[in-house]
C-alpha cells in the first residue's frame, strides 16, 4: 500500500509540473508579444515626436499665432 501512495504522489507531482511548464511557456509567449508591442509603440512615439517638431516651428512662424503680451 505504501508503494501505491508513493506512485500516486509521484503522478500528482508530475501532473503539476507539466501544468506549471505549460503555464510558464504561455507566460513567456505573452511577455514576448508584449515586448514586441512596446517596441512598436516606442517607434510610433518617436515618429510622432519628430512630426510635432517638424510642424512646431512652422506653426510659430504663422502670423496671428503669437501669444498676446498680457499673458
Amino acid at each position: 500500500m505504501k508503494k501505491r501512495n508513493v506512485e500516486s504522489r509521484l503522478n500528482e507531482l508530475e501532473s503539476k509540473i507539466s501544468l506549471a511548464e505549460d503555464l510558464l511557456e504561455a507566460l513567456n509567449h505573452t511577455v514576448f508579444r508584449q515586448q514586441q508591442q512596446i517596441e512598436r509603440l516606442q517607434l510610433d512615439i518617436r515618429a510622432l515626436r519628430q512630426q510635432v517638431q517638424e510642424v512646431a516651428p512652422a506653426e510659430a512662424d504663422r502670423p496671428g499665432m503669437e501669444i498676446p503680451p498680457h499673458y
